[in-house]
């Protein structure tokens, strides 16, 4: 037991981790099953890991970082072993509005380097990276199009690409 104790306070010092983060590193090392339990649950009842505060900062980092979709935030946290209402929670505190301010964004930034390409090759790279970054094709769609509006493209032109958004 105290074997698993001590892997865990190692790996809780880098960075948070997930209950079945550890649970898996303990295995991993041949700590008998009793003991991780006991470990794992005793560093529950302290406070050591919380899941739902680790799926909470996880969404808050990874979509002001990097700029990623409730979809995308809520793959990588199962991944992680987050127990699925944990999640739903968790990416419901990020909500629509800020959701799509976030694409908007992202599609500014990557705007300007499409410059010069032809319509249907920057229509592809901007819908494309918004829906690697987990966003509905609807959203990204929607907002590519009203920000190649604002740049001064043909709105009858787009409506070809983009009809009824």
């Amino acid at each position: 037991m105290e074997r698993a104790r001590a892997i865990c306070l190692r790996l809780l010092t880098g960075t948070p981790r997930t209950r079945q983060q550890l649970a898996d590193a303990l295995r991993k090392r041949e700590v008998p099953t009793e003991a991780a339990e006991e470990v794992l649950a005793r560093f529950e009842d302290v406070g050591l890991i919380d899941d739902a505060a680790f799926a909470a900062a996880w969404v808050d980092s990874r979509h002001h970082s990097r700029g990623l979709a409730r979809r995308a935030l809520a793959r990588e946290l199962r991944t992680k072993g987050v127990d699925s209402t944990v999640i739903d929670e968790a990416v419901g505190r990020l909500d629509s509005e800020r959701e799509e301010e976030t694409a908007q964004a992202l599609v500014a930034r990557k705007l300007r380097s499409t410059r010069g390409l032809d319509r249907e090759k920057r229509l592809r790279r901007l819908a494309g990276m918004l829906a690697r970054k987990g966003y509905s094709e609807g959203l990204a769609l929607r907002v590519v199009r009203r920000a190649l509006e604002e740049e001064g493209e043909d709105p009858e032109v787009l409506e070809e690409h983009f009809p009824g958004l």
